[in-house]
């Protein structure tokens, strides 16, 4: 009876310790946009991006309006019955409107070339990297994702996303 209770509890305790010896993947993900806008928003070169990109704004509501200001003509002289300038004016319009798509398509891509290339700097990147290291290895997560860059990710519960806590940690260390 004995050895049977022995055996029994031996048999226990090799088994409790094969389970609790196996790891359980955690999984956490992280906006890295988000962190970086929270973050870079007063450094240097995030403020000549944003300058940049108020400029390139402004130059689209210019010909935006100017673009309006002709239709406006445009519908006047179709009233008036003037088809030489209505026909001008939609020429000027045809062309105007052109030059703005191509402005907007080239200057969208320089401001989005210029953004991944911010977010790609390698102190920033670092940084956040060791961070994110951090907080994995004291959370337990055995692995973490970036949830905008991640087409896989269908659903995940916001606890487990650290983003806030790692711009909080972030934030912290950049005081000190």
């Amino acid at each position: 009876m004995l050895k049977r209770v022995i055996l029994l509890l031996s048999l226990g305790v090799l088994c409790l310790s094969y389970v609790f010896g196996q790891q359980i993947t955690r999984f956490a993900v992280v906006d890295l946009s988000k962190v970086y806008t929270a973050i870079s928003r007063d450094s240097k070169a995030v403020k000549e991006f944003e300058e940049k990109s108020a400029k390139i704004q402004a130059e689209i509501d210019k010909f935006t309006k100017e673009i309006q200001t002709l239709k406006s003509k445009h519908a006047e002289a179709v009233l008036a019955n003037n088809e030489t300038e209505a026909l001008r004016l939609e020429s000027q319009i045809a062309r105007r409107s052109e030059y703005l798509k191509v402005y907007y398509q080239t200057k969208t891509t320089e401001l989005e070339e210029q953004r991944s290339k911010l977010m790609q700097s390698d102190a920033f990147v670092n940084q956040v990297y060791d961070e994110i290291r951090y907080i994995a290895e004291s959370e337990g997560y055995t692995m973490v994702l970036n949830m905008k860059n991640n087409p896989n990710i269908i659903w995940y519960s916001p606890m487990i996303d650290i983003t806030e806590k790692l711009i909080q940690n972030l934030k912290t260390r950049t005081r000190r």
